[in-house]
C-alpha cells in the first residue's frame, strides 16, 4: 500500500514539474514574442522618423536661399559666384536663418570686368568668399525690421555681417539703402523674398568692406 502511495506521489510530482516547465516555456515564448514586437515597432518608428526628416530636409532645400536665387534669372551671376566660392551648399543646406543682400546681375555689371574675373579665379576663392559673406547677416531681418531699426536709431542702423565687417542701413524716401565700409551705397530694389532658411533682399550694387 505504501509503495502504491509513493508511486502515485512520484507520478503527480513529475506531472506537476512538467506542467510548471511548460508554463515557464510558454511565458518565455510570450516574453520573446513581445520583445521582438517591441523591437520591430521601434525600428518602424525610427524608419518613419528618418523618412520624415529626409522629406523635411528636401522641402527645406527646395525652398532655401540658394534655391530661390537659382530660380531668379536676375541673380544668375550671384549663383555663379556662390558656386565658385563654394558657398552655395551653405545657402542650401544650412538652416540659418540668414539675411542675404543679393546683388542683381545689373549690380555685378557695375563691378569692373577685370575685378570680377579675378575674383572668380580658383586661386582667389578666399577673396570671393570675403566679398559674398559681406552680403550675409546671421538671423532673419525683414525690411520692416530694418526700417524700424533705422527709425529707432535716429536714421541709421549699423549691423555686423557674417564676414565680420559692418554695413549701415538708412532710408531714402521709402527705400532702404545700405552703405558699405568705403562709403558707397546700394539700394534694396526687391525686399522680403522669403526662404526656408532666411530672407533675401535684392540690391542694385555690390557692397565691399573697407579696403
Amino acid at each position: 500500500m505504501k509503495i502504491k502511495q509513493l508511486l502515485i506521489v512520484a507520478i503527480l510530482s513529475v506531472f506537476a514539474f512538467t506542467s510548471c516547465e511548460d508554463n515557464k516555456k510558454k511565458e518565455q515564448e510570450e516574453k520573446d514574442k513581445m520583445e521582438m514586437e517591441r523591437m520591430e515597432a521601434e525600428k518602424e518608428a525610427t524608419r518613419e522618423a528618418d523618412m520624415k526628416m529626409e522629406q523635411e530636409k528636401m522641402e527645406m532645400q527646395s525652398n532655401s536661399i540658394a534655391a530661390k536665387a537659382m530660380a531668379t534669372a536676375d541673380l544668375s551671376t550671384l549663383v555663379s559666384a556662390l558656386q565658385s566660392a563654394e558657398l552655395a551648399t551653405m545657402m542650401k543646406e544650412d538652416e540659418g536663418p540668414f539675411t542675404v543682400f543679393a546683388p542683381s546681375n545689373a549690380a555685378f555689371d557695375k563691378v569692373p570686368k577685370a575685378t570680377l574675373d579675378k575674383l572668380m579665379m580658383p586661386e582667389n576663392q578666399a577673396d570671393l568668399q570675403t566679398v559674398l559673406k559681406y552680403h550675409v547677416v546671421s538671423g532673419e531681418i525683414t525690411s520692416a525690421d530694418l526700417a524700424q531699426a533705422i527709425k529707432d536709431n535716429n536714421g541709421t542702423y549699423t549691423f555686423k555681417t557674417v564676414e565680420g565687417a559692418e554695413l549701415t542701413a538708412m532710408m531714402s524716401g521709402d527705400k532702404i539703402v545700405l552703405k558699405d565700409g568705403n562709403g558707397k551705397t546700394a539700394t534694396v530694389v526687391q525686399a522680403d523674398v522669403d526662404a526656408s532658411n532666411g530672407v533675401v533682399h535684392v540690391i542694385d550694387a555690390v557692397v565691399m568692406k573697407k579696403s
